[in-house]
């Protein structure tokens, strides 16, 4: 070979490993894997979303896909945290724990909601999975307190002021046998 083919085949190589390496960029944190993820799905790259998505998360969007007969990307486009519309994009509150986080962001609607992240291998991830299920217990928090308040509105609690009264004192009925 001359070496022109050799210096095709080094360039072919570097640019194929360039390509391998490249993708998106290790966020440092919490906020930086949120913003990588918003410009993922306002480009509407799903590999990347799904890169930046937890490995829980991942597998339940899978069964998720899997019980609705759907692709799993059509599924990650439909939970996007943030709506196609929605054009700015407010923080608050970053907290970082040594292996959690939480931002809370305001949706399209205008109200705060706390996204989840979890460290995986030394990079965080968006953990929806944890997100449903802890939306999960605080629905179930909240239908027990109301089925408890709905059974106790049927009862009235004795006056604790009132003394018992002797069973003594009750009346009894006359039975003639």
């Amino acid at each position: 070979m001359n070496n022109r083919a050799y210096l095709l085949i080094l360039v072919l190589i570097a640019a194929a490993m360039a390509g391998a390496c490249s993708g998106p960029d290790k966020p440092a944190t919490p906020l930086e894997t949120l913003q990588t993820y918003t410009k993922a799905m306002k480009r509407k790259d799903l590999t990347a979303m799904k890169l930046l998505l937890s490995a829980d998360s991942i597998k339940m969007y899978e069964a998720e896909a899997k019980s609705q007969g759907v692709p799993l990307d059509e599924i990650i486009k439909r939970e996007a945290l943030v709506g196609e519309n929605q054009k700015t994009f407010e923080f608050k509150d970053e907290k970082i724990d040594e292996k959690a986080a939480t931002i809370e962001v305001k949706n399209s609607f205008g109200n705060w909601e706390t996204i989840y992240f979890v460290n995986e291998d030394d990079q965080w991830k968006i953990d929806k999975k944890g997100s449903s299920e802890r939306m999960i217990r605080e629905i179930e928090e909240l239908n027990r307190q109301r089925l408890d308040d709905a059974i106790n509105q049927g009862r009235q609690d004795p006056d604790p002021m009132a003394s018992p009264t002797p069973i003594e004192d009750f009346p009894v009925p006359d039975h003639k046998d």
